[in-house]
């Protein structure tokens, strides 16, 4: 104990030299300019466009997105895959991109999924966002759709981007954690920048843990524009909307998959693609006429907020297949680079700051990753529409280009390459009118940090809840400063004081009544303190249920994975009924074994073994089924290892499934053979079974395992 106080008083003295050292410097430029604010560019007015002058920006942003060659800074570790979309209908009322107009068109696509936070050979199970991004080879030339599996983003201005990935990255002094928001920096980040709570909380609930990238949602983020033939706007948010649902694991099977196979989701995509299995999203539009611009209560240029689903209904146009693996990773899925400014006549941005941001950022990281200006003519990169221009030589030039001129007006080359005009496909900027003061500030209708993050947690169900709740205990418990978790306590109990009790009896702390210093610091050293400060949450929507993976589809079992428990002497005829009709609805049946080979069934049959249960583990799979046999069950009960197997698919709410012999395997186990739990199935059809599955998890099961000793 004495140890211990040295130690705290030591980091306590660290602490105060450490802000002694720091307290008198001013920021700078590069060049030595002190800036008087580095979280807000500069806008044609509060709402307007971020203008291209702005050199603090772009040193800002051109000195991050250079940090590192040549992993990606953020999202580099990815997977990704080919297939193509087809339009249901044409909403050409709204848009004319002939991807939106044209039902004939098979469109093909490149989609890159990621984790963000963590390097290229971190884990594919860390808790964070994942990118979704969608590169579209349209005949009017390549449209890149750069999302995540989250609606919203982290932050409100592009200016701010280097700080929550500097945050969110290992500390730089020790350079861990790895793929990990939980530890200090990042919360010292979020609790003194409160824009951040509502995709903060996201990252807190299952969302965050994917069953699969083929059974998570897609989204564009941004408010972007549709324009039709007759110039005219509407707002527009994108979704993808995965037809196996949207689901998750649990935190205890995720820490243990990033054991077990650290490839997990990887795998899962690459092996669905290759039996066949092909995954497929739909895409939805939530359409915002121009003149309803300013009838919600939140801003819609402002990128941490959206649209809920019951206040605009998301109209489904198109679907998404996936049905082609890479050849190469390097070569496409690790040189493919998505540009949000990739943009087909018929779309257009808007001034969300953000968005605005990344039009540079994007183009100016590629340049860093990809050698040089010609990215494009790598062959995933490529349009499949001819190019032509007068842009020359540079790193990496691939093509040859041939002629006397490289300029325009020429009459050398009889004026080619020539102008288009608006008649024949020519993009054309939508015509905003713009009358404002350059300023650099922030709208005060971005101001609102609250109502969303409490909207999101009120509309989960009670285990959603319940694993958020977990979660922050979890991240806080990972910081090492008292002042910080006692922050981040005070900002969640704003959101929601029950959740925020929960965490603050995990920590062992009290939720403050009160902060010394002013939350949002996300504003200039000469702004209105007071004015930027978030006001108290609204309930402009009680609940808004489609947030709720509770509410998401539980129809199919395709490509869910069954772990049949089994040794010599298994009984076949249960085994084939259930295998039979598990593969006719398309689940994968694997046969977990004591050793690897062959294992003989009770006709004297052998069978290949897909694993032996000392080199797999039960969070591999979705559920669980055991097919009994006197001599099998008899060798089963005598390896503990299958004892944790079941253990661990009843904690985790699973389904299982068990006949004859097998209820004498599952009375040395915890599971509970009461009649109330849907997803324990002695002797029953298979079609109960695949019901349960169907359902993911039982969640009732909950409360009854989460204290379990395994």
């Amino acid at each position: 104990m004495e140890d211990k106080s040295r130690q705290d008083t030591q980091k306590i003295k660290d602490l105060k030299n450490h802000h002694k050292e720091v307290k008198d410097t001013t920021l700078t430029t590069n060049q030595g300019l002190k800036v008087n604010d580095t979280n807000n560019s500069l806008k044609s007015g509060e709402r307007g466009s971020t203008l291209l002058e702005d050199f603090l920006l772009r040193e800002k942003i051109t000195n991050f997105d250079h940090e590192r060659i040549p992993e990606r800074i953020v999202h580099a570790r990815g997977s990704g895959a080919h297939g193509y979309f087809e339009l249901y209908e044409s909403i050409e009322q709204f848009s004319k991109a002939g991807i939106f107009t044209d039902v004939k068109r098979k469109t093909p696509v490149f989609v890159r999924f990621s984790t963000v936070a963590g390097s290229k050979g971190s884990t594919d199970l860390a808790r964070d966002v994942r990118g979704f991004a969608v590169k579209f080879y349209t005949e009017e030339g390549t449209w890149d759709l750069v999302g995540n599996n989250m609606p919203i983003f982290f932050i409100q201005d592009a200016m701010k981007f280097p700080d929550l990935i500097h945050a969110v990255k290992p500390e730089p002094n020790k350079e861990i954690p790895q793929a990990a928001s939980a530890h200090d920096t990042f919360y010292d980040f979020v609790s003194r920048t409160t824009e951040t709570l509502h995709n903060q909380i996201w990252v807190m609930s299952d969302r965050a843990i994917p069953r699969s990238f083929r059974m998570m949602e897609g989204f564009g983020i941004h408010t972007f524009r549709l324009i039709n033939e007759k110039g005219e706007s509407h707002f527009v948010k994108f979704h993808w909307k995965p037809k196996l649902g949207v689901h998750s694991v649990t935190w205890d099977e995720a820490v243990k998959i990033s054991g077990a196979d650290s490839d997990f989701h990887r795998r899962d995509l690459w092996d669905a693609i290759e039996a066949g299995e092909y995954p497929e999203w739909e895409l939805g539009v939530q359409i915002v006429p121009q003149e309803d611009e300013f009838k919600f209560e939140f801003d819609l240029l402002d990128p941490t907020k959206l649209i809920p689903e019951e206040m605009v209904p998301v109209q489904i146009i198109g679907k998404m297949t996936l049905n082609r693996n890479p050849e190469n990773f390097f070569a496409e899925t690790e040189q493919v680079a998505f540009l949000p400014g990739h943009i087909v006549p018929g779309i257009d941005f808007t001034n969300d700051p953000l968005l605005q941001g990344r039009l540079f950022s994007y183009r100016d990281t590629q340049l860093s990753r990809l050698g040089g200006p010609n990215f494009h003519q790598i062959p995933i990169n490529r349009p499949i529409v001819e190019t032509h221009n007068n842009q020359r030589d540079g790193k990496m030039q691939m093509d040859i280009p041939k002629g006397q001129t490289a300029y325009f007006p020429n009459s050398l080359s009889g004026g080619c390459p020539h102008l288009s005009k608006m008649a024949e496909g020519a993009f054309h900027s939508y015509e905003e009118r713009i009358d404002a003061k350059k300023i650099r500030t922030r709208s005060e209708s971005f101001n609102d940090h609250f109502s969303q993050p409490a909207l999101f947690y009120r509309s989960l169900a009670k285990w959603e809840q319940a694993h958020i709740a977990d979660a922050y205990t979890f991240e806080l418990g990972k910081c090492n400063h008292t002042h910080i978790q006692e922050r981040m306590l005070w900002v969640v109990s704003q959101i929601d004081s029950d959740l925020a009790k929960k965490v603050a009896k995990g920590l062992g702390l009290e939720i403050p009544k009160s902060i010394e210093q002013p939350i949002n610091q996300a504003i200039g050293a000469d702004a209105d303190v007071e004015k930027q400060q978030p006001p108290k949450k609204k309930n402009y929507l009680d609940t808004a249920p489609t947030l709720s993976q509770a509410n998401t589809k539980f129809e199919s079992i395709a490509t869910r994975q069954i772990a049949v428990l089994v040794a010599d002497g298994f009984s076949m005829k249960n085994f084939k009924k259930m295998k039979d009709v598990l593969e006719k609805k398309g689940a994968v049946v694997k046969l977990i074994a004591p050793h690897g080979g062959k294992v003989r069934c009770n006709e004297n049959m052998d069978h290949e073994v897909d694993a032996a249960i000392m080199t797999t583990e039960s969070v591999l799979f979705d559920a669980l089924y055991i097919p009994g046999g006197k001599k099998a069950i008899e060798k089963l009960k005598k390896e503990s290892k299958f004892i944790k197997f079941i253990n661990e698919t009843f904690k985790h709410c699973k389904a299982i499934a068990v006949d004859d012999e097998g209820e004498d395997l599952i009375k040395y186990t915890f599971v509970s053979t009461s009649k109330e739990d849907a997803a324990v199935l002695i002797n029953k059809n298979p079609m109960d079974f695949v019901n349960a599955l169907a359902k993911h998890r039982n969640w009732d099961r909950m409360e009854l395992v989460k204290n379990l000793p395994i």
